[in-house]
This record gives structure tokens, sequence and C-alpha cells, in this order.
């Protein structure tokens, strides 16, 4: 399979970040960032230029300046051309410091974007940093429904018609949120963090056999809806087999993987009778108790004094 090179622009960034404009070669939507880390390059700046990526935003803090308003006015010129000369996507300022003459001669003369922040350096990369680890990171897009239950975002799946819609709206109406039906977008985010989202295309929107779309934000109110989420469960939902085993004391914990991440994963069988609604909302509060420290099987073995047995 072809590897996705995503990327994310400039303005999305200068956005999130709070940054402004000192120049610019093109409007900040046409410029494409790649890369996920930021480079505070003082090390650089000192001449040795080795090993620097040109695909990273260049941050500029208090030590920077201080240093190149030390250096002799040649030497710094030459500095400051190398670095622009690399092209990078942008160059920032940040503390409110003003672009010396040098940068803005050599940001024009190698078309490449000056930005100013009155952020302290450090918060003003971990910003950064988080969004673009959110926008660059690896995706993939399921079917099923992802919502919120009791802080816990929990991914339904299971084949068409199953009731993973149904079971999304009875778990809105008792006060928890939809963030996406039928496409869940999945984002690892972190080694051990999966996010998911809707495409913004039908963000809100959810799709009930008999009645047809509806847009739950407006039914039931903004508080319904979220953005985004952890996935920290996934659920799937199938016809209930009468000849097949299911999980009844929970002490075997499943997984299964998401883009490399191993997330814990049950499947619940549906049966006339059964409310599902009650049984997420309880696995919701199950996992969060595990994730606690406390695990209701264990518990019960321990008191029986069989946990040497199952151990």
């Amino acid at each position: 399979m072809e590897e996705q090179h995503f990327f994310v622009t400039l303005d999305r960034v200068a956005s999130e970040s709070g940054l402004t404009v000192a120049y610019t070669p093109k409007d900040l939507k046409e410029i494409k960032i790649y890369a996920t880390e930021v480079y505070r390059p003082g090390i650089f700046l000192a001449g040795y230029y080795q090993y620097f990526d040109n695909m990273r935003i260049q941050i500029l803090g208090l030590t920077e300046m201080s240093y190149l308003n030390e250096l002799e006015a040649d030497t710094r010129r030459a500095h400051l051309e190398k670095l622009f000369s690399f092209q990078p996507p942008a160059v920032v300022l940040t503390r409110g410091l003003e672009p010396l003459p040098e940068m803005l001669e050599f940001a024009r003369r190698y078309g490449v974007a000056l930005l100013l922040s009155n952020e302290m350096t450090s918060p003003l990369m971990g910003t950064m940093i988080t969004t673009l680890n959110m926008e660059l990171a690896p995706r993939i897009t399921r079917h099923g429904v992802l919502v919120e239950v009791y802080g816990e975002g929990i991914l339904i799946t299971g084949d068409s018609g199953v009731g993973k819609s149904e079971t999304a709206i009875e778990l809105v109406k008792r006060g928890h949120r939809l963030i996406a039906d039928d496409a869940v977008e999945l984002r690892r985010v972190s080694s051990k963090q999966i996010m998911g989202s809707s495409p913004e295309n039908i963000r809100h929107f959810i799709e009930l056999r008999g009645i047809g779309i509806i847009n739950v934000a407006r039914l039931f109110g903004i508080g319904a809806v979220r953005s985004s989420v952890q996935v920290e469960i996934v659920i799937e939902l199938e016809p209930w087999d009468r000849t097949k085993n299911y999980d009844r004391t929970g002490l075997e914990s499943q997984t299964t993987d998401i883009l490399g991440v191993q997330v814990p994963n049950m499947v619940i069988p549906v049966m006339p009778g059964r409310n599902l609604a009650v049984i997420i909302e309880t696995a919701a509060m199950n996992n969060r108790s595990k994730e606690m420290g406390y695990n209701a099987a264990r518990e019960l073995l321990k008191q029986l004094g069989l946990q040497n047995d199952v151990l």
C-alpha cells in the first residue's frame, strides 16, 4: 500500500497558535506543513549546519534573538541568510519580539513566511506540536458509531442493521454525546492514544432506518455532540449466537489493533429484551473502574478464595 503523506496548512497552525504575519510570500492557506515537530535553530545560528530539517517550522525565542544581537553584523547576516536559504515553511518569533531588518530582507528574498507571537516560547511550542500531531497523525476510517459515555470514548461496530445508530440515539437521550455516525475517522496521535472524530461533511448527522437523517445537535442541543474523543473501548455488536461462548467474567482482557495501538475490545450479543444503552453505560463505568485499578471479577474470586486458580 502506498504511504500517505498528510499535511496541514500554515493558516491552520497560525490560527490555532494565535500567530500574526510579519511577511508571507503567499496566502498562508497555500503553505503546507508536513513535519509534526518544530525546531529552535540555536546551534544552526552558531554555525553548525549539519542535520538541519528544513521541513520543520523554525522558532526563535529570547535566547536566539539575544545571541543574534550580540554577533557582529556580517556574522549575523551570514547565519540568518543561511537559515532562510534552506526555505523552511515558516520562521516564528515569540514573546512579542520584533524581527531584525535582515530577517525581513531574507524572508522576502527566499520566500519564507515570517510570523510573530506574543506567547512565551515553550507554551507556544507545546500548542503548535499538539496541533501538528493531531492534524498530521496517521489515520484510517472505520464503519461504526463513536459516542462519549461517562467520559469514555466508545467505538461501536457491527454489521449493518445490528442497531448501532439506534443505540447511539438512546445514549444521547440518556445524556451522553455523539461524535460520529457511519464513518469514524481514527487518528494515532501518540503511541498509546487513538483519537476519533467525524468527517466534517456528515458531522452531527445520524441515520435512523424508518425515520431518515436527523441532526443530533439541532434536535437534542449542542451539548449532545462533541467534535472528537479518545477511543478507549471498542464494542462489537453481533446477533446472539447460542452456540458461542461469550465472556461472562471479564477476567481476560481482549484488545483490538487500531493503527498499532491496542484498544480494549468486547463483543456484546444483541437479542430482544437486552437494553444495549444500559449495557454500554455499564461497560464504560467498568472500564473506568479497571483504569483506576479495580477489577470486580478478581475481587469476587479473591472473596471466594479462587484467585490462585486463575493467576
